[in-house]
């Protein structure tokens, strides 16, 4: 752990990449556990409205990713795209809290915040540039501790922003507190970055649009197809967890919020540990057993039956998805590796399919069986995801 930590400090881009990471995720913690109480109950949007202006949000969020990401690859500096990137965070963030109303929430979620989550892809862009020359093993670990730097953020962001907003008359708030992030990333950017940015030595010589051609390989596809098979875990979890602790293992809501919590935190250990033995297993081994102990978890979940078994679980909660929240990263960054930008977008083209996966697999679940059998039905597609990416790069690991 320490000597991952050590590899993030001493490189001044990666340190500012890591820092930007942070902030980042602090303006989505701020406000993304309360964008529907804003949403519909202080704003007044219907139910439709908020699962259109969500659903745009999210199609606009992936087609920006990509975009900049090529753009990035040309231009040769990152400086420049993370500064307009968080700007239209800060200016998103801002404009809700100042002139709060349903047309500027929904300016801020289909076109602002779709550009500023667009910062996310780009610093994993801007490491990977910057260990281009590092053994695999390293370039891993790094990765695995600046992801860890999020997770930090979602443990410490909501708590502070739910004590601070305790006695306010709304959520509204969480809005301001997310628009200083986005500035402070401006700022980061702006003075932290060396000038010039020579983070980008080779430029792409083909013309803009030839470039996604990178994307044409069936391989890929398969491969992003798996990847989200597994994610999708994730976001099942975060859908069921709530439903079953509070109904089939006879728990609060309270319980709920300290078990996200529990597994939060251990993330960010495991992440960290994940990281340290990718120096010595191959990492698809890393990703196929992290898969299957997080199966095991969403299958174990399923048959709970009191609220102490699901406390029992987070460790290997924590275990699994530490592993399929980290490796994803340098692992969909390979798959076009001469194209650091582009490569980069793939990440956010795997948080949109893996949710909606979990979004089809829990409406066919619920209409089928209950939610433990929704939860089971995931840990089936998440297992077959990893066979799916074993028998795809066995041969290459």
């Amino acid at each position: 752990m320490p000597d991952t930590f050590s590899l993030i400090l001493k490189n001044p881009a990666i340190r500012i990449s890591s820092a930007g990471i942070f902030f980042f995720g602090t303006a989505g913690a701020a406000t993304s556990p309360y964008l529907s109480v804003i949403g519909i109950q202080e704003l007044g949007m219907s139910d439709r409205a908020y699962a259109l202006v969500m659903a745009l949000g999210a199609l606009i969020s992936v087609a920006a990713s990509v975009l900049i990401g090529n753009l990035t690859d040309r231009l040769g500096s990152y400086r420049l795209t993370l500064v307009l990137c968080g700007m239209a965070g800060v200016a998103g963030f801002a404009g809700v809290y100042f002139l709060p109303s349903i047309a500027s929430f929904a300016l801020a979620k289909v076109m602002f915040i779709p550009l500023f989550t667009a910062l996310y892809p780009l610093l994993f862009a801007n490491v990977r540039t910057e260990t281009a020359n590092r053994p695999s093993a390293e370039v891993a670990s790094i990765n695995s501790g600046v992801r860890a730097v999020l997770s930090l953020s979602w443990v410490l962001v909501p708590g502070v922003v739910g004590v601070a907003l305790a006695e306010s008359r709304d959520m509204l708030p969480a809005f301001l507190f997310a628009g200083i992030a986005a500035l402070v990333c401006v700022l980061l950017f702006t003075f932290g970055m060396a000038k010039p940015d020579k983070a980008l030595r080779v430029r792409p010589t083909e013309p803009f649009f030839r470039a996604f051609s990178a994307f044409s390989g069936s391989g890929l596809w398969l491969r992003l197809l798996a990847v989200s098979l597994i994610t999708a875990m994730l976001h099942m979890n975060a859908a069921v967890l709530p439903l079953i602790v509070t109904d089939q293992a006879g728990g609060a809501v309270a319980d709920v919020g300290v078990l996200v919590g529990i597994v939060a935190a251990l993330e960010i250990v495991f992440i960290i540990g994940w990281g340290y033995a990718e120096r010595y297993v191959p990492q698809l081994a890393i990703f196929v057993i992290g898969t299957v102990i997080y199966a095991l978890y969403l299958f174990l979940l399923g048959h709970i039956t009191a609220v102490w078994q699901a406390y029992a679980l987070t460790g290997i909660a924590g275990l699994g998805a530490a592993a399929i929240i980290s490796i994803p990263v340098t692992y969909l960054q390979n798959l076009i590796a001469h194209k650091a930008g582009l490569a980069a977008s793939l990440i956010s083209v795997n948080m949109f399919a893996s949710a909606g996966i979990a979004a089809a697999q829990f409406a066919l679940g619920t209409r089928v069986t209950d939610y433990a059998g929704t939860a089971i039905l995931s840990a089936a597609a998440g297992f077959a995801g990893g066979l799916l990416v074993f028998y795809l790069d066995r041969r290459r690991s």
